[in-house]
């Protein structure tokens, strides 16, 4: 019996132990050999500290090389890995550790003062790992216990069923639940992805996004070290870093505003990313306006695809054919999907917009302790029910039009945001729009939309270029107008944040 994930991931590099997987901005590397090493290092701390199989082990640090690689000891020594945003509060972390209720939590130095009690409170263990420099120092008591470790250790058995990961969710609206996802979830997602991109041990990622979500530390990281390739790991998306680094890489995942930055500088062109061959983008909508802006200023087309933190990855543009803008592809190999009508259940034909629903191996087990929410995000056949609202055109590409707790209902009738933004987006001097419902006293709900745009852009105008492209019931209320549209950090745009606000401006 084998460690299901850890022995997947880590087959193909371990076969080739001299090769680099992962280096940083500063050129500090590691070899695969190394990998194994140290992540030996760290298992055997947690081992001492008390970890055992099922264990979870909550982590809320900085990215550094040290930090995936406990994303690695973790699942190496039969725990259960729970990343944490980094921007979490010390409120918002004691509700993680009470409901998680973790073994060990691994914060940074800083934070360890003001993190201490709530872990004492939580009967959860405390150490800490810092991010260290480019120069590949690292600090914190788990660091130090990790170098006077051993640097063999025997592997624990875990199957495809065992718990690999518990990622929460971002809790918009009610408390934040608990996705648990199984080494079958994980390893099967990378070995999709990195066959439907086409990854192999020559490519060279630049890795540029956080590691305590999906996106950074899922399709990214597992999927390079799924092919055996390697990795240039950044801290943080610096548009001077990246353009330092991009030639020495094959592939970028990034999320939309990687790329509008990346536009608004002069570097990008088609000289500077002619010898790359694959840029994906997910975790918020990608503008069509920016794939085709991308495609113009640099001769490739930006693949984007769909995920959600229960899923890993549900659909992808494809690799070898038409990447169409505004839409997030087919659904992937083993993934199956559908729309379905979100009163009835009945599946739509094709072109009807409604509820996403998807099954696959790639599908979580369910929310952590949360028995009957779980039952009820899932369908007597299997499917779960994303939340997401999208269609399905008659040549099988998926799009998405929003959240369903987004969708408006105004006197009865159903708008969908993405429909309205789309054509506001359109407009000259419009930089960005978001669409909401507010409370209205006569229709229960109204329209509102929310624009960020160059100076001189009036309500009257935009309202106006409207009239007659929109049925009335769909039609804005008012335009308003923000420097900026708040979004959580890996770039969805915070909807609630917006309602909160604007939420009186129907009523005043």
């Amino acid at each position: 019996m084998t460690n299901h994930l850890f022995d997947g991931l880590t087959q193909a590099g371990f076969a080739k132990p001299g090769r680099d997987f992962i280096r940083t901005a500063g050129d500090v590397r590691m070899t695969y050999s190394e990998v194994e090493a140290v992540s030996a290092r760290y298992a055997n701390v947690l081992i001492d500290l008390g970890v055992q199989p099922g264990d979870r082990v909550a982590v809320q640090v900085d990215k550094s090389l040290d930090a995936l690689l406990l994303y690695l000891a973790t699942i190496r020594a039969g725990g259960v890995f729970l990343p944490l945003n980094t921007a979490y509060t010390a409120s918002e972390i004691e509700y993680f550790l009470t409901d998680a209720e973790p073994r060990l939590f691994v914060c940074t130095p800083a934070k360890k003062d003001a993190l201490a009690e709530v872990a004492e409170n939580a009967r959860t263990a405390i150490e800490t790992l810092g991010a260290g420099s480019n120069e590949g120092r690292v600090d914190g008591s788990l660091a130090m216990k990790a170098d006077s470790a051993p640097a063999q250790f025997q592997t624990i058995c875990r199957s495809g069923e065992n718990l690999a990961a518990i990622l929460y969710t971002s809790g918009t609206t009610g408390r934040s639940k608990g996705a648990m996802l199984t080494h079958e979830n994980l390893l099967s997602n990378a070995e999709t992805l990195k066959a439907y991109w086409g990854f192999s041990e020559d490519d060279v990622l630049l890795h540029a996004l956080p590691i305590f979500h999906t996106h950074g530390l899922f399709v990214a990281s597992n999927t390079v070290m799924l092919a055996g390739g390697s990795m240039i790991f950044l801290p943080k998306f610096d548009l001077d870093v990246v353009f330092a680094n991009l030639p020495a890489a094959t592939s970028m995942m990034g999320v939309p505003t990687f790329y509008t930055r990346m536009l608004d500088d002069e570097r990008l062109n088609r000289d500077s990313t002619a010898h790359m061959r694959l840029f994906t983008s997910g975790s918020a909508p990608l503008l069509a306006e920016t794939h085709r802006a991308f495609e113009q200023r640099t001769g490739q087309r930006i693949l984007e695809r769909y995920g959600m933190t229960e899923t890993n990855m549900n659909t992808s543009n494809p690799y070898d054919s038409e990447r169409r803008a505004g839409t997030v592809g087919f659904p992937l190999p083993n993934v199956e999907l559908r729309i379905t009508d979100p009163d009835s259940g009945e599946t739509l034909p094709n072109g009807g917009i409604g509820m996403i629903e998807v099954k696959g191996p790639n599908v979580f087990k369910g929310y952590w302790r949360m028995p009957e929410k779980t039952a009820s995000e899932f369908r007597d056949d299997g499917f779960f029910v994303t939340g997401d609202l999208g269609q399905i055109d008659e040549d099988g590409y998926v799009s998405i039009v929003g959240r369903d707790k987004d969708l408006v209902i105004t006197g009865g009738y159903n708008v969908y945001p993405k429909e309205i933004e789309l054509l506001i987006d359109e407009l000259d001097g419009v930089i960005e729009s978001a669409v909401i419902g507010v409370p209205h006293p006569d229709f229960g709900e109204g329209v509102v939309g929310v624009v960020v745009g160059k100076n001189g852009l009036e309500e009257k105008a935009i309202l106006s270029s409207l009239e007659g492209r929109l049925a009335r019931f769909k039609q804005p209320k008012r335009i308003v107008f923000v420097e900026e549209l708040p979004r959580n950090t890996m770039g969805k745009v915070q909807k609630n944040v917006l309602r909160e606000k604007f939420g009186n401006i129907l009523s005043a």
